[in-house]
């Protein structure tokens, strides 16, 4: 049995169950090599406070901490393989450079080209990362604009494996119901009225996620017909309350941790992700996972793959309030959009999922071997 030895930074809810399930299948043999020492980053600077999920993070999978020896420890391992995850870390590019043309490596990262720099900056970025890739076997790419960041800075087409962005889809269905009736709960202690439209942002309250741009524009709509629900903390937090206040139809709710995922969502008929800048977005996976349809703006590198514009949710220009707000108008003039929209919302997001990420690697591991 082939050995992909996996290099990350630390544990993060995305990618836990994924190497949970890598190591189920039993195809392959992982270990998941963690880079950052266990414990030191709890402090999360972008919600303002220290965060310990409440999913497990580190059950059905061998893993070590370590970052000195690195290197070493994966050759004593016996790997036949590895897959590092994201390059802005030294050990990680030391590993890419140390097992290049030893080992197969391959590469995840969900950078794009959406937010490139201008000038000599584009071009020096450019030299740097053409280097870095010539390390890389083949990168397992998440989306569209990450395909083409790929091929951009020097990988060709044979180098690239499709091995989509994907979320725990399971842990967010709802196949009896039971996070709907909580959510319902939950509204009427918020004193929701049942038939009242709710449009919801769930995400750091920073200046990248414009959560600012989302007030502003729900403020143009019917006073008489929805509310807008944010839910999240950050250094945007007391920002966004003065701009909302006086205006009983917005309402905020702090941070929410993992288990509770599956009923916040619910909470909303409309997802909104109205970010400046972001390399995918992985809340609109767990919003369409939920059936709900997704506002979500053009500079999210996810728009492209998961929103089909009036099938399961619209894209709107990043900043302009204009757009979003014609593109939330629809949802009030006919709620049974919605309902439509997160039934296509929750069939797309099914092929977005840990088993072909998994198959994706497996593949590549099994293609470069042979």
């Amino acid at each position: 049995m082939k050995r992909l030895a996996i290099i990350t930074t630390h544990p993060i809810q995305y990618y836990a169950p994924m190497f949970n399930l890598l190591s189920r299948r039993g195809n392959i043999h992982v270990k998941v090599y963690y880079t950052i020492p266990q414990g030191k980053t709890d402090f999360d600077k972008d919600f303002g406070q220290t965060v310990k999920w409440d999913i497990p993070l580190l059950e059905g999978y061998e893993y070590a901490f370590v970052a000195a020896g690195l290197n070493k420890a994966i050759e004593e391992w016996g790997a036949d393989a590895i897959l590092v995850i994201g390059w802005n870390h030294w050990v990680h590019m030391k590993a890419m450079w140390h097992f290049s043309k030893r080992k197969t490596v391959l590469f995840r990262g969900d950078s794009t080209l959406l937010d490139e720099l201008p000038g000599w900056r584009k071009i020096a970025r450019k030299t740097v990362l053409r280097r870095v890739y010539r390390y890389v076997d083949k990168a397992l790419y998440v989306g569209i604009n990450n395909k083409q960041y790929y091929i951009e800075y020097g990988l060709k087409p044979h180098q690239l494996e499709f091995a989509p962005h994907a979320i725990d889809n399971q842990r967010f269905y709802d196949p009896e119901g039971d996070y709907s009736r909580k959510a319902a709960e939950w509204r009427r202690d918020l004193g929701i009225d049942p038939a009242t439209f709710v449009f919801l942002f769930v995400a750091k309250l920073q200046p990248e996620k414009d959560p600012l741009t989302l007030i502003r524009a729900f403020r143009r709509l019917d006073p008489k017909k929805a509310i807008l629900l944010i839910v999240g903390s950050g250094v945007l937090e007391e920002t966004l309350k003065q701009e909302a206040a006086g205006d009983e139809r917005i309402l905020f709710l702090p941070f929410q941790n993992q288990s509770s995922m599956p009923i916040v969502y619910r909470l909303g008929e409309v997802f909104c992700l109205p970010s400046q800048t972001e390399t995918w977005g992985l809340a609109v996976n767990e919003a369409m996972a939920c059936e709900r349809p997704v506002l979500v703006s053009d500079r999210c590198g996810c728009a492209p793959d998961l929103v089909i514009p009036g099938k399961n949710g619209f894209i709107f220009e990043a900043g302009n309030v204009d757009d979003l707000t014609a593109k939330m108008q629809p949802f009030l003039g006919d709620p049974a959009i919605g309902r439509q929209m997160g039934a296509e919302s929750v069939s797309l997001i099914r092929q977005w999922s840990f088993d072909r990420i998994a198959s994706a690697i497996e593949a590549s591991i099994t293609a470069e071997n042979e």
